[in-house]
């Protein structure tokens, strides 16, 4: 059952509650009595995180406020508290909590958004050992934000679990055109239109790039166009989101080079997923804001057809390519849709995808690896964003120097450049099929994790969904 998350008030009796106190004012906490007050602030003194108080009808936990250098990271270190706090209520079997926060900062929405996503768990195809978690419902019950406040949140947060599960759901079960169909469902269930365009309308628009990487696959690619527009949209130009969406990639005739290399490549469609994802919170929300997202779907495999290295291909934009690794196929199925993208004559275009090991082995999974040309005030209002909701981002150099790894001998460029500043030249490579203000983000070390990473949790995270609607709702207001 997903979590719910809600807004009520109105305490009753024997409600399991979340307070959250600064360390010094904890014995001043009114829910408590004079002995749980004295016990409280002891442990507060001997630096506790996490009181937790069983009143045996029902419980209490005091979260200890952190201290923090800035407004962001303390709102974060909240977020990691509900992690903390999640796994305390999993061993007390706890299936509701209330919270209340007594410091009057917001911090409620935080500790909500931790404990929410904490949460998470992706349990379909399991038939033995399913263990559910018994937290089902989430209340913020503070006066200081709003119904609305916590009704958007939810919005968000259930739009990242809608990301996560397609991230995490395996090839077997998702082809492209079934991942379009998904797509699809998700439009209707929030109310953004979708359009699917099969293989015979892909080879009409000659979208060689998407084509060719399909070639070796006995499924068809499919593109999907994704679309919220409002009537009281503010911009008169859209905002397009590209996503790459290879469902699976075992690196078509240039295989993969390890055995395990391709385990986990059922999440090479994260860019595509994040895309839907952000569609998904932008409509529940009815964000005043026309927004578009493109969604090129194929998987990557060395069938009979496959495209072979050294083979010269012709993409949506007429511009030639020699493919040198057919590994290098995301920047090819993006390359079509940005190009695409120009007839909608965009405000700005985002595009997301897990492009290259490069990025990931350059800043880990700490961040996602952004360029552009889209100029500083919007790159630094998506590093705000990003801040704000800890997605953060590093801006890598997008300097002409790095294109010359892009010449060919024997076509307009290669796909794939050098041994050195591979981010970058797949940045260089992109930049090429654009003509607006664009920034591409590459989330290879963010959006898939082998291990637990507190709330963004082991397998799929979600991210770029929270960073672009913060940067979204930021423009619409």
């Amino acid at each position: 059952m997903p979590t719910q998350l809600k807004y009520d008030t109105s305490l009753t009796k024997n409600t399991n509650l979340a307070l959250i106190a600064e360390a010094g004012k904890v014995a001043q906490l009114t829910e408590l009595q004079p002995e749980e007050q004295e016990y409280a602030q002891q442990q507060a003194e001997q630096e506790a995180k996490l009181i937790s108080l069983n009143r045996y009808t029902h419980r209490v936990y005091v979260v200890v406020a952190p201290e923090a250098k800035t407004e962001a990271l303390r709102n974060e270190a909240i977020r990691q508290a509900g992690f903390t706090l999640l796994k305390q209520l999993k061993t007390d079997k706890v299936e509701h909590i209330s919270i209340l926060d007594k410091t009057e900062s917001g911090a409620s929405l935080y500790l909500a958004e931790g404990i929410f996503l904490s949460n998470y768990t992706f349990l379909k195809h399991k038939t033995k050992d399913a263990k559910a978690s018994p937290l089902q419902s989430i209340t913020v019950a503070d006066a200081q934000v709003t119904e609305q406040q916590v009704q958007e949140l939810a919005n968000v947060l259930e739009a990242v679990t809608q990301t996560r599960d397609l991230v995490n759901e395996p090839h077997s079960h998702q082809s492209a055109t079934q991942f379009s169909m998904h797509l699809e469902e998700l439009g209707q269930e929030a109310g953004f239109k979708t359009e699917v365009l099969d293989e015979l309308q892909i080879q009409s628009l000659k979208m060689g790039g998407l084509l060719a990487v399909n070639q070796g696959s006995e499924e068809p690619a499919t593109f999907t166009i994704m679309e919220w527009k409002p009537e009281n949209a503010k911009n008169s130009k859209p905002y397009v989101l590209v996503g790459k969406g290879v469902v699976y990639d075992t690196g078509g005739l240039s295989l993969k080079p390890t055995p395990n290399s391709m385990d986990l490549m059922k999440s090479d469609m994260a860019g595509a997923a994040a895309v839907a994802g952000i569609l998904y919170a932008v409509a529940k929300n009815k964000l005043p804001l026309h927004v578009i997202g493109l969604v090129p779907a194929t998987d990557n495999r060395p069938g009979g057809q496959a495209v072979a290295p050294g083979d010269v291909i012709t993409m949506f934009n007429g511009t030639t390519v020699e493919v040198m690794n057919t590994d290098a196929e995301g920047r090819l199925i993006l390359a079509d849709a940005l190009s695409f993208a120009k007839k909608y004559n965009p405000e700005l275009v985002l595009d997301f995808a897990t492009l290259t090991g490069a990025a990931m082995r350059a800043i880990g999974k700490e961040a996602s690896v952004a360029m552009g040309t889209a100029g500083d005030a919007i790159m630094n209002n998506l590093k705000k964003a990003g801040e704000a909701v800890h997605e953060r981002m590093v801006e890598f150099p997008l300097w002409d120097e790095y294109k010359k790894q892009l010449d060919s001998d024997v076509a307009d460029m290669k796909n794939i450049g050098g041994a050195d500043a591979g981010a970058i030249t797949a940045g260089k490579f992109l930049e090429a099929f654009t003509s607006y203000p664009w920034v591409h983000f590459d989330i290879a070390g963010t959006a898939f994790l082998q291990g637990e990473d507190a709330y963004r949790g082991k397998n799929a995270t979600g991210t770029g969904v929270r960073l672009v609607y913060n940067f979204l709702s930021a423009l619409a207001r």
